[in-house]
């Protein structure tokens, strides 16, 4: 039932909304769905915005989890945890691209154009993939 390094990693790098999980003092961790791009043997990327909940959170504990998940038979997820390697400022083109995974193409141009006229401050977090649960009941 659990997945090879190779099947986990090309699921991860599909466009699964995935669900964000950091550590929170005194409260259950905070979790929220989130997009992420991935790509097989590199860092998982989120953007979000500077100075948000999750972005505090994120970067006091320097560590989260995500988990991606396919509902539909046959049930399948991966999870990953580790650090935070790197963060840096999100750049309008890696906005774009991340947008890209998950929205229609003649979406993608009017989501960009608002969140930048929304003068949005994003950051990359970059997760470097530290252990792997994973399942596929019905392999």
């Amino acid at each position: 039932m659990p997945l090879s390094l190779s099947e986990r990693q090309d699921f991860l790098a599909e466009p699964h909304v995935a669900a964000l999980a950091v550590a929170e003092a005194g409260r259950a961790p905070l979790t929220v769905p989130v997009w992420y791009a991935y790509e097989p043997g590199g860092d998982v990327l989120v953007m979000t915005e500077r100075g948000s909940r999750k972005a505090r959170l994120i970067a006091a504990a320097g560590r989260f989890s995500l988990l991606v998940q396919r509902t539909e038979p046959t049930y399948r997820y991966v999870a990953v945890e580790g650090p935070v390697v790197a963060v840096e400022s999100a750049t309008e083109a890696e906005l774009r691209a991340l947008s890209a995974r998950y929205l229609p193409a003649e979406r993608v141009d009017d989501y960009v154009a608002g969140m930048v006229a929304g003068t949005k401050d994003l950051v990359n977090f970059r997760l470097r993939v530290e252990r792997w649960l994973s399942a596929d009941p019905g392999a």
